[in-house]
């Protein structure tokens, strides 16, 4: 770093203000072990320029659906293999959130198309009803009726 040129220094409340959190979200992501300020001064927080990146990594992670123990694991492991093998981990757990997300809106979507008066009265309903409490899964119940 060149001696003319400025570290930006936030206080607790400047970063989260930066990301429309709150305070206590950024002390409890510190609890977590997934963020901490650079340094003290006077006993308050004073976060610099890789704890501004921390805070968007860690933002991006929520998006991509990982819970903050999650984050915490992929942070923390100790090689490119391991965080990838996390990444896996979550993808396949998206995939699997989409399908059933999916199945959702295929019987959501039945639900409002059928012409019967109440939905509780559609055949296609009734046999969906039947199958579940015959074990089957939402899949496999889609395709009674």
């Amino acid at each position: 770093m060149n001696s003319g040129e400025t570290v930006v220094e936030y206080s607790i409340g400047e970063l989260a203000a930066r990301f429309g959190l709150a305070t206590h979200v950024l002390r409890h992501w510190e609890d977590m072990g997934l963020l901490s300020p650079a340094r003290r001064v006077a006993g308050r927080r004073v976060y610099g320029p890789a704890q501004v990146t921390r805070v968007a990594e860690i933002l991006l992670g929520k998006d991509a659906g990982f819970s903050l123990e999650q984050l915490r694991e992929l942070f923390t492991a100790p090689d490119r293999n391991q965080r990838r093998e996390v990444l896996r981990a979550q993808l396949a757990q998206v995939r699997q959130r989409i399908a059933r997300l999916t199945l959702s809106q295929t019987m959501l979507e039945h639900a409002l198309r059928c012409r019967q008066p109440d939905y509780q009265t559609c055949p296609h309903f009734q046999a969906m009803v039947l199958a579940r409490l015959d074990g089957v899964d939402l899949a496999e119940a889609l395709d009674h009726g």
